[in-house]
């Protein structure tokens, strides 16, 4: 029985759900799932780069012959390599880092945290998942294709994706990957629009802006950032579908295919569609970050038993990041031949940032700084992203430097620095986040121990895979080459790359361990209390949450989030639902009793 008086179908409870909280649970589970087949890519690949031409013929059974070269061994092909990169990246970045996350917690929080009773348009919100859904199949299902997946890298620059017949991996698989692309990009912005909505005009009593845990700022913004640059991507998209058929030229110029000239296509630029690309491909790095930074806030405060350092300038800092984020696209393409005095403009834009996202490393480390930590799975791996997002950051000053990222660009310096500044700080983000609030969406703990060994193997991997990378970059190895066994400056990290694959392998093996750890608590989880954890915002005053969130009145906010260790105060946190006339009568918040005659 939902809270608006009519009986749900096992379909429309869980499948067709309108309720925010199930559908936060379809894109988590949903984005589990192509972190998987995301990573499992990852594997194959980075299988030959350490062992070059090694046999596979394990993947027979998943693949066929459909990875293999020519000869009688199963060997990865040269062009499949660069498929699988480009699905790799693809799935990552935008069916993992984007929908996964953000979807997730985005759904989850926002109407639990502001006092709302659901999104400001429940149905809009189940549409936007399933629209997402069917663009992750299509995507999928180009996997398993003929001539295969797109292979034009994630970044899909022309003309290798504007001309179908360059290679397998710019036929059929480039159009099911726009396609895919178009509908994804559909569900991004029924998504954020329905966040900007829920957040501007669905806040309870008392939830002024100054009053918005820092969570709620992160997706807010991020909603905004999402809602203003993804339409140029899908103008880039639906131009690159014309040049691919309709015999336009808004990429191509100077072409020669198996040494005949397009003449037909003349005049355009690819150029065009890096501008195009990276005024999304720039905001999509803080799209994935900021969720990964409002968790991050808000589990770091609770674990430490402390009010977050500097809650206004952690706002500011957000804000300027996602202004920033809309002027900076032009330091991906220091190396297109553009003019100086711009690059120096795109290069002082890009400095800037960093100021932004320094402020909130610092007061992280400053809310750290004599607290009374609890180390949960969730402070683990929210700290993680601390250590990571500062080792990456560091490096971003060198690609952020034109006259230092036109030798490093397209080296495994770059690799190793998005990879750790925005991949793996957004994926301890989102484990962060899952852990956190895993009692709020199934009222269970996740095993402890479990989490401990995850978040360990899977930190160590992390360093081990990427930070030699900066080094072998530096000696100007480049990415995405199928082999470097054939090159003498690059023979000499053979035994490195080996290194680095053993341990993607086992920081892909510890995630079975999270993904044991997720589905067992699911059932058997020790149950968890209405608020394990002691924090103070709203989310937790919902005990067992049907369709409608509270079942009575929505309680009113008093005071501002992460309110902990407070002078004159019994317990270490201080709810946004107590009154200071409750506080000065000295009601027992922590009472069960209290909480339900409040809610």
């Amino acid at each position: 029985m939902s809270a608006h008086g009519h009986t749900e179908s096992f379909i429309s409870k869980y499948i067709f759900s309108q309720d925010h909280k199930t559908i936060a649970k379809q894109y988590l589970i949903t984005g589990i799932f192509m972190g998987f087949v995301g990573g499992l890519l990852s594997v194959i690949f980075r299988l030959q780069l350490g062992w070059d031409g090694m046999d596979m013929s394990f993947l027979k059974g998943t693949f066929g012959n459909y990875l293999a070269d020519n000869g009688e061994a199963f060997v990865l092909a040269p062009d499949k390599y660069l498929a699988l990169v480009t699905m790799h990246g693809t799935i990552l970045v935008f069916f993992v880092l984007t929908a996964g996350l953000s979807g997730t917690f985005s759904n989850l929080l926002i109407p639990l945290q502001i006092g709302a009773r659901d999104m400001a348009s429940p149905f809009l919100n189940m549409l936007s998942y399933w629209i997402f859904f069917l663009s992750t199949v299509i995507m999928l299902a180009s996997l398993f294709i003929e001539s295969g997946p797109a292979s034009a890298g994630w970044t899909i620059y022309p003309p290798l994706s504007a001309l179908p017949k360059a290679l397998p991996g710019s036929g059929l698989g480039m159009t099911l990957w726009l396609v895919s692309m178009a509908l994804f990009i559909a569900s991004s912005l029924m998504g954020s629009l329905n966040y900007i909505s829920t957040v501007l005009n669905l806040r309870t009593k008392g939830m002024s802006f100054n009053k918005l845990p820092l969570t709620i700022w992160g997706f807010f913004l991020t909603a905004i950032v999402g809602v203003l640059s993804f339409p140029v991507l899908l103008s880039a998209a639906l131009l690159l579908i014309f040049d691919r058929s309709f015999g336009t030229s808004f990429y191509l110029s100077d072409i020669f295919l198996q040494g005949e000239a397009l003449t037909a296509q003349t005049g355009g630029s690819p150029i065009l569609f890096q501008h195009l690309f990276w005024f999304l491909g720039h905001p999509e790095v803080y799209i994935i970050i900021m969720p990964a930074f409002g968790i991050t806030s808000e589990v770091i405060s609770t674990m430490a038993r402390k009010p977050i350092f500097g809650y206004h300038a952690m706002v500011i800092s957000l804000v300027g990041i996602s202004g920033l984020s809309f002027l900076v696209w032009g330091h991906h393409m220091f190396v297109t031949g553009m003019n100086p005095f711009l690059g120096s403009v795109f290069m002082i834009v890009t400095l800037i940032i960093a100021i932004p996202s320094a402020v909130k490393t610092f007061n992280y480390l400053a809310t750290l700084w004599r607290g009374n930590i609890q180390f949960s799975n969730g402070m683990l791996f929210a700290i993680g992203l601390v250590s990571l997002f500062i080792s990456g950051g560091l490096t971003g000053l060198f690609v952020g430097n034109a006259a230092i990222d036109i030798p490093l660009h397209n080296t495994y310096f770059v690799v190793a620095h998005f990879h750790i500044v925005m991949g793996a700080s957004a994926i301890f983000g989102m484990f962060s986040g899952v852990y956190h609030w895993f009692p709020k969406m199934f009222g269970r703990l996740m095993d402890r121990r479990l989490g401990m060994w995850h978040f360990w193997l899977t930190f160590i991997t992390v360093y081990c895979v990427f930070f030699p990378q900066h080094f072998i970059g530096l000696a100007g190895v480049p990415r995405r080459y199928y082999a470097f066994t054939e090159f003498d400056f690059a023979a000499g990290f053979v035994d490195l790359n080996k290194f680095i694959t053993v341990a993607a392998i086992i920081g892909f093996t510890a995630q079975f361990i999270f993904l044991y750890n997720f589905v067992k608590s699911i059932f058997w989880g020790e149950k968890a209390g209405r608020n394990p954890w002691k924090a103070n915002s709203l989310e937790w005053t919902v005990a067992e949450p049907g369709h409608g969130n509270w079942t009575g009145p929505i309680p009113t906010v008093y005071r501002g989030p992460h309110e902990y260790s407070k002078p004159g105060v019994a317990l270490d946190y201080l709810p946004q639902h107590v009154s200071d006339e409750d506080l000065a009568k000295g009601v027992d918040y922590d009472n069960e009793q209290y909480v339900q005659a409040k809610a």
